[in-house]
């Protein structure tokens, strides 16, 4: 009896060490200290952009959510929403991060009002102190104004699409786990502003998991006396966090289904080929989003091969194999 209660309490010692160093199902170490976020993979690739030929100058009024959702709880139904109400935050600092600030030219619309009152505080104030009844357009430039505008919203947040979990016991030590898993999906169009034509929808989601690990164990330590450890641990991955790679996702996509249309287009045509031919193969279902994304860092770190010119034949020292290669190409 004394070594399995000295059994049970290393295990749930060895369990709670790992907890606090943050090391059970990958997580991370608490901070005290503010940190800027970590970059995405989404993120990554629309910095990855090459530069267009010129920019495209856009507005965008507002990305709201068009769910309807309420956070769920234990509880019951909470009023806090279920996804960001700052959808149009997040949309602007993807069109900055397309190309790094070389693919879009963003024009302020979703805080217009408090623009032009500014601008109108400006214009009162050199007319009553410099005198100027006509307000000098160098310092205040006419407002910029855009081509295409920029529509859209959250249009999906579905709660439990898949859960799971799987538990064992003998013997008074028992584990479980579980799972589950939401879907965030975000719709994006561009609209021309001269004709009010659409003229490209993008649709984009992002999964949600969640999911916990659990452990208890009792044994009995004397007459009628029951000795009980248990420690659990539930990690979620942060919906902004999600919503934010559904974005990026939609405008990587807009990007790439504009110039698939030629509405716009790359600086390096050469370059364009190869991006729209993954876009396309993962768009239509080809190859899956994770496998694209695994080769384009492979391909980004893989040293440049050297390759044999035809008519140069192999060297003593040389194999076979490397022969045959370069004389098929």
């Amino acid at each position: 009896m004394t070594s399995r209660l000295l059994l049970l309490l290393s295990a749930a010692a060895s369990l709670a060490g790992c907890a606090t160093a943050g090391r059970i199902a990958g997580l991370p170490e608490t901070r005290t200290e503010a940190v800027y976020p970590t970059k995405t993979r989404t993120q990554r690739a629309l910095e990855e952009l090459p530069p267009p030929a010129r920019p495209v100058a856009v507005a965008v009024y507002g990305f709201t959510d068009q769910t309807g959702m309420f956070k769920p709880s234990e509880a019951g139904q909470t009023l806090s929403r279920a996804v960001s109400q700052g959808g149009g935050s997040i949309v602007a600092k993807a069109l900055q991060d397309a190309g790094r600030r070389q693919w879009f030219t963003i024009v302020e619309r979703e805080s217009l009002r408090n623009l032009l009152n500014e601008r109108q505080i400006i214009r009162e104030m050199r007319e009553r102190y410099l005198g100027e009844k006509d307000v000098n357009a160098q310092a205040l430039p006419a407002l910029l104004f855009a081509g295409v505008l920029l529509e859209g919203g959250i249009v999906g947040y579905d709660t439990n699409t898949v859960t799971g979990g799987a538990g064992a016991g003998f013997l008074g030590i028992s584990a479980r786990t579980e799972y589950r898993q939401d879907t965030v999906t975000v719709y994006l169009r561009a609209v021309s502003v001269r004709t009010g034509e659409v003229l490209t929808t993008v649709t984009a989601s992002k999964t949600i998991a969640s999911r916990s690990l659990g452990t208890n164990a009792f044994a009995f330590v004397g007459f009628k006396e029951l000795l009980e450890a248990e420690l659990g641990v539930t990690t979620n991955e942060p919906d902004q966090v999600a919503l934010q790679q559904a974005i990026e996702k939609a405008v990587y996509g807009l990007v790439l289904e504009g110039v698939e249309l030629k509405l716009w287009d790359f600086a390096d045509k050469a370059k364009a080929a190869s991006l729209l031919d993954g876009y396309r193969r993962e768009r239509d279902g080809t190859i899956p989003a994770a496998a694209l994304m695994a080769a384009m860092q492979r391909a980004d770190a893989a040293a440049p091969e050297k390759i044999r010119p035809r008519d140069v034949s192999p060297r003593s020292g040389d194999d076979g194999l490397a022969g045959s290669r370069t004389g098929t190409r």
